[in-house]
């Protein structure tokens, strides 16, 4: 079963995220953040597989939760979700250990296929 932590300062996005993830086969939703230090604290405490991350939260961004995960727990696959899909930020997600990165405005079933692949790859 591999575990997902949604992180994202918007209540309807986290919503269609969780109601979009709840029909992945081995997968739950155990936590969701709005406010970048309180992911980085539950997600070093919990160590989820897999990330959902948005650059825009309250209190930090995505590009703080990603570099603290990254160098304490580089075992979890971080995906960014974002409105912010400029390529010079892909390149920065990368660089800083992103798994993959996604577009909220035209990626958010790509954003699933790669959820659903990692979860059939374990196996």
């Amino acid at each position: 079963m591999q575990t997902i932590y949604l992180v994202d300062n918007a209540p309807a996005v986290r919503e269609r995220l969780f109601e979009m993830l709840q029909g992945v086969p081995e997968t739950t939703v155990r936590m969701v953040s709005a406010c970048a230090r309180d992911a980085i604290d539950d997600i070093l405490a919990d160590r989820p597989d897999v990330v959902l991350l948005d650059l825009r939260l309250d209190q930090g961004s995505g590009f703080d939760v990603l570099r603290a995960v990254h160098e304490a727990a580089p075992e979890v696959d971080v995906y960014v979700l974002t409105s912010f899909a400029s390529e010079p930020y892909r390149r920065l997600a990368r660089r800083l250990g992103a798994r993959d990165f996604f577009d909220k405005s035209t990626e958010f079933e790509r954003m699933r296929a790669a959820v659903c692949a990692r979860a059939a790859s374990r196996h």
